[in-house]
């Protein structure tokens, strides 16, 4: 398949990689120049998006994402699929698919699960909305770029489903450090804490497969020092996606909204930016009642 890819950072860079080992021709447009090894490089986005078949774009916000599409969808061949893999507000992405499809063309959004690793490893979910017909297209890409695809309904849905995910993530993770730190001040050992909540009612991912403990449970960024596996600058943008969608559709979130306020404390305060998500440990740890 001919393939635009535009955003090689992070994640698109390794997610590019992965279609080119499978054999797709793909072209990349970066604004920072970065390349990828195998892939044509196009001076522009609209570049980048000629005769492709299937363009990706993994982008920072939702703002960058509608001056892209201005840029590409004229570019691109009726018929062809817009697919947007970066995780933006609902808002933004509805309004792009419109215009996608007014165009002529198939349009999806299919934010990511699964973090830097998971996108080199090929092992990403991806939350999908849009036509049938559209994911049908993409779905042997999302193949290699993944494990599982899920189509959760017409065009928003797959930012929809990544920001309530991800708003039960950065909840149950605050929940799970703050845990670790009272069980520290009650002389639990965190072996023991991992070995009862691991299995029992309070297990969660957050614990199980990501513990913010170093050297309790699997491997996780807290036994690399909380080298961002995903960064608490990441998480506070993905909270406050939730909380502008909730405010949108009269949602009533507390829960949403005191993670967002803990993070921003966090990433903007203290000393969170540049960590991992889970160092909320380390934070609970030093701080009293007070």
């Amino acid at each position: 398949m001919k393939i635009g890819f535009i955003g090689l950072g992070n994640m698109g860079a390794p997610m590019a990689a992965n279609l080119i080992a499978a054999g797709h021709e793909v072209t990349g447009f970066d604004v920072a120049g970065v390349t990828v090894e195998g892939a044509a490089q196009a001076g522009t986005a609209a570049e980048a998006a000629t005769g492709a078949e299937v363009v990706i774009t993994m982008l920072p916000n939702g703002a960058i994402l509608r001056s892209v599409a201005e840029e590409i969808i004229p570019a691109m061949a009726p018929g062809a699929v817009l697919l947007d893999c970066s995780t933006v507000d609902v808002e933004s992405a509805r309004a792009v698919a419109e215009q996608a499809q007014a165009a002529g063309l198939g349009a999806l959004d299919a934010p990511v699960s699964g973090g830097i690793g998971g996108a080199a490893a090929g092992t990403l979910t991806f939350m999908v909305g849009g036509s049938e017909a559209a994911f049908a297209t993409a779905k042997p890409l999302f193949d290699i770029m993944g494990q599982k695809a899920v189509h959760c309904g017409p065009s928003g849905n797959g930012q929809a489903a990544k920001i309530c995910n991800n708003m039960i993530l950065g909840v149950t993770m605050i929940a799970t450090c703050e845990a670790f730190a009272l069980a520290d001040k009650l002389g639990l050992s965190r072996e023991a804490m991992f070995d009862v909540v691991s299995t029992s009612s309070g297990y969660s991912w957050s614990m199980n497969a990501y513990c913010p403990a170093p050297g309790v449970g699997p491997q996780s960024p807290a036994d690399n020092g909380y080298k961002p596996g995903f960064a608490a600058e990441l998480m506070l943008k993905d909270l406050g996606l939730s909380q502008q969608a909730a405010a949108a559709a009269d949602a009533d979130t507390p829960m949403g909204a005191q993670a967002l306020e803990l993070y921003r404390t966090f990433v903007e305060d203290e000393d969170g930016r540049g960590r991992d998500f889970s160092a909320m440990l380390p934070r609970f740890e030093t701080r009293g009642r007070g």
